[in-house]
């Protein structure tokens, strides 16, 4: 099976719109991934619902109207966005939210300031692409 061709559809929403597009640059700079950012939570559940592909979510923990773990509960009474793989991110030092965060299924769960480059890594990884692989050759 060749993945070369394939891009994962990824949803990435956060408040802060510079930090949703330095993501959305990291994921699409090998091709391998399509990002579309949402700027709160409420935006990033009606993409969820209106995207039938989204392959990945990085949700943000602190956003407007529905926080990440909002949205991130939300998905999994769904039976479409269950299994999608999530990164939430968040601020340092929120244990207790890391701790809900887990406990509602998030795959992943990254502090800001965080590395681009690790943040690709594991978000290839949790899409099923190779990481080692299409991830190497940062030129």
């Amino acid at each position: 099976m060749n993945d070369a061709t394939k891009t994962i559809h990824a949803l990435v929403a956060d408040d802060e719109p510079h930090i949703g597009r330095i993501i959305k640059m990291k994921l699409e700079q090998q091709g391998l991934f399509e990002v579309t950012l949402a700027y709160d939570g409420r935006e990033a559940l009606e993409v969820l619902r209106r995207e039938g592909d989204i392959g990945l979510v990085l949700l943000d923990l602190m956003m407007p109207y529905l926080s990440g773990l909002d949205v991130l509960a939300e998905m999994k009474r769904d039976d479409r966005l269950r299994r999608v793989p999530t990164i939430v991110l968040t601020a340092a030092g929120q244990e207790q939210q890391h701790h809900m965060a887990m406990e509602l299924g998030a795959s992943e769960f990254l502090t800001k300031p965080f590395s681009p480059k690790k943040l690709y890594a594991r978000a290839a990884e949790l899409a099923g692409l190779d990481p080692g692989e299409q991830g190497a050759g940062d030129s």
